[in-house]
């Protein structure tokens, strides 16, 4: 499984956001600072404004700012909140499945259970977590 592109850029950015939450943080900069297209940056600070995880102001002193503290953000929720799709083989979706053998076969139930121990560990993991070591973090994002 891989979580795709917007659901690993929005994790940085609320990484970023929480090393320093009491400051507005332009996208252009967190783009810079992480490494990411600002374009696409634009749609992911727009999907964590929609789902309440950040806030964002316009204009000369505007940016990005987390709206809650970041123990209270669960990692876990955040990625099924920004991931399109868990079906990790066509059977998880049974009315689209082809496969023969899926109504006997383990391996999807299997693969559920691996799934939902997955999102545990996760769920254990608030944004204050990924961010424990801020001095180690601030030095690789450092403006450049």
């Amino acid at each position: 499984m891989k979580l795709t592109r917007h659901t690993d850029n929005a994790l940085r950015c609320l990484t970023l956001l929480a090393l320093e939450p009491g400051r507005a943080i332009t996208v252009g900069e967190i783009a810079q600072r992480m490494h990411m297209s600002a374009d696409h940056l634009f749609k992911v600070v727009g999907r964590l404004a929609e789902l309440g995880y950040v806030t964002t102001t316009r204009g000369r002193q505007g940016g990005v700012r987390l709206a809650r503290a970041a123990a209270q953000i669960r990692i876990g929720r955040v990625v099924r909140e920004t991931e399109e799709d868990f079906a990790l083989v066509e059977c998880f979706s049974a009315d689209e499945t082809q496969c023969p053998i899926a109504p006997a076969c383990v391996l999807a139930t299997s693969l559920d259970r691996a799934l939902k121990a997955f999102f545990g560990v996760l769920d254990e993991i608030t944004l204050e977590t990924l961010v424990q070591q801020p001095r180690r973090l601030e030095k690789l994002v450092r403006n450049r």
